[in-house]
């Protein structure tokens, strides 16, 4: 009889505490909340958006089939089952509600109010979106570099910008942040935080190093990057060395090219320093200067899309990291899929409106045949097989 009892008990209990339950879940839930499934900009807005692609790509910043991929590979990652207290968020509009998030710049209360979601929840799945996207497309859209990929990039740049052997111009970007609480005096330079990105002529990246602060300098970020010890070590191997195109000189090798913050080597070129400049080497430093200026416009493209950009994040550092890469990919796949859109290149100098502007200081020399392949560079920049028509109007 005592047994029974125990177990009537224990059940009068347990009912009484899912009613209670079920009152506090039905208390917390907002009613702005509550009217997710009618009134949701996801609900109203996003079929409409559909059915006009110029509109669609206009609110996400892609066009609908190419949404339609990325959700595609994403939703495996983000699935969820519903339950019976309530339905659960589907995997379209999770990643609709980040790329609005990426795409605008918008806080999570702004989200909050206009897809009707928690703002814990909405923080909770932007991430997670952010980093399925990661996941899901850096082995297609941002592969590792290989051989042919190098020479696949530096014919690219031969052939857009007139400068002969580049596998790629590297230069560095600060994301800004807002401080960390609690982070104290040494979490200070969390506000310019640093990214290394390495690019090629077609305004997309092929390299992203992404997570240093903002107090290293860009040479000891790049010196320690995977990328040159892979060329260092000769982990990664470039195109052998050739000829310049129409001339019968030595064999140069492929290189990367960056500004006169890096330090000259074989494999990385940079402008000649110095104010008393001969005009072949204004002429090398302004040919140098105009292949380097694709990364300038892409950070300008990248940001000019996705407008989270133009201002601090207000996330923790990981989040960024997680907000960073998941841009540089979509970027490269916008690129791919949807191609040129002038929209996003109004605040980009173009290469028309480029001039030289000498180096004001030398930080580093590089060894003797660095030095070489340099000055063999400029004279072919100066000779009737390498030089534009343009050029000494520009230095």
């Amino acid at each position: 009889m005592d047994e029974e009892k125990r177990k009537l008990l224990a059940v009068i209990c347990l009912l009484r505490h899912r009613r209670k339950k079920e009152r506090n879940r039905s208390v917390c839930i907002h009613p702005v909340v509550q009217k997710r499934n009618i009134l949701g900009h996801f609900n109203t807005l996003f079929l409409e958006l559909r059915e006009d692609e110029e509109k669609f790509f206009n609110y996400f910043r892609m066009s609908v089939s190419t949404f339609d991929e990325v959700l595609h590979k994403i939703s495996p990652q983000l699935r969820r089952q519903d339950t019976n207290m309530r339905t659960c968020i589907k995997p379209a509009e999770m990643l609709a509600v980040t790329l609005r998030y990426l795409a605008t710049g918008c806080t999570f209360v702004d989200l909050h109010y206009s897809y009707r979601l928690g703002k814990s929840t909405i923080a909770k799945f932007v991430r997670q979106v952010c980093q399925s996207i990661w996941t899901s497309l850096v082995d297609e859209f941002l592969p590792k570099l290989t051989t042919e990929s190098c020479e696949a990039v530096a014919e690219g740049i031969e052939k857009r910008s007139n400068f002969p052997h580049c596998i790629g111009a590297v230069d560095g970007k600060h994301i800004r942040i807002i401080k960390p609480e609690l982070s104290g005096s040494v979490c200070f330079n969390y506000k310019s935080y640093f990214s290394l990105v390495l690019m090629d002529s077609n305004y997309k990246f092929i390299y992203v190093d992404i997570g240093s602060y903002g107090s290293e300098a860009d040479p000891n970020i790049f010196n320690l990057s995977s990328l040159w010890k892979s060329i260092e070590e000769n982990w990664l191997v470039l195109p052998s060395p050739r000829p310049l195109y129409g001339t019968l000189t030595l064999d140069i090798p492929y290189f990367l090219i960056g500004d006169e913050a890096f330090g000259l080597s074989v494999h990385l070129q940079r402008p000649y320093g110095g104010k008393q400049l001969t005009v072949t080497k204004r002429v090398f430093n302004y040919r140098i200067c105009r292949s380097r200026r694709y990364i300038e416009c892409t950070f300008g493209i990248l940001s000019n899309k996705f407008r989270i950009f133009h201002r601090p994040l207000n996330v923790n550092p990981n989040f960024c990291i997680d907000i960073v890469k998941a841009c540089v990919v979509l970027h490269n796949v916008i690129r791919e899929r949807d191609g040129f859109n002038y929209e996003d290149t109004l605040e980009v100098v173009g290469f028309e409106d480029i001039e030289f502007v000498p180096t004001q200081n030398q930080t580093r020399v590089g060894g003797k045949k660095a030095n070489q392949i340099r000055n063999v560079l400029a004279d072919y920049f100066f000779s009737d097989a390498g030089s534009v028509p343009w050029q000494m109007s520009r230095i």
